[in-house]
């Protein structure tokens, strides 16, 4: 089935179009939930209690766009509720000199090892640094989603860009000039 015949059958209540769904987008939907949550474990739960709301809210799907990028938006969206609804995001003085960007050569340092240093940060830290870096948000739609404003959006990101810098520098003992 195509994906738009199958999402009209989700809507109608066919499990087995659910599964078809599950199957075609949980190992990208599971990529974005790495990204936003602490680990692996925690990971998994957010993939399904995001997979529980899409099919929950599938009904609000109105093909326009993508729908893998509408999924992706409700299970971001989901994983971040469960942030905000832990109080998270606490106000931070948010007076920071300018952190500069630091540039990451690939052969310094492995895929493996920055996904393990961004699963580390605070979690305030790395969601918003997530949401800047790898997925495009302005601070403003940052400070939107999260319930915070738009200050301290960027002060989270420069505490996060600096805490990475900090641990490349230390794990490749090389002087690191810019994360991008």
């Amino acid at each position: 089935m195509i994906l738009d015949a199958l999402i009209d059958e989700c809507k109608k209540g066919n499990t087995k179009a659910y599964e078809q769904i599950y199957r075609q987008l949980s190992p990208k939907l599971f990529a974005v939930c790495l990204k936003y949550s602490r680990n692996y474990e925690e990971a998994q739960d957010n993939l399904q209690d995001g997979f529980l709301l899409l099919f929950d809210k599938i009904h609000q799907f109105q093909f326009k766009g993508s729908f893998e990028g509408w999924a992706k938006r409700v299970v971001i969206n989901n994983t971040l509720q469960q942030y905000r609804n832990k109080g998270v995001f606490e106000i931070v003085s948010e007076n920071l000199p300018d952190v500069s960007d630091v540039e990451i050569e690939e052969e310094n340092v492995s895929l493996e090892f920055l996904t393990k240093i961004i699963q580390e940060l605070p979690d305030r830290y790395r969601l918003v640094f997530n949401l800047y870096v790898m997925d495009g948000y302005s601070h403003k739609e940052i400070a939107e989603m999260l319930d915070i404003n738009i200050g301290t959006s960027k002060s989270n990101l420069a505490r996060a860009k600096n805490i990475l810098k900090n641990k490349i520098e230390a794990n490749t003992s090389v002087s690191v000039p810019k994360i991008k």
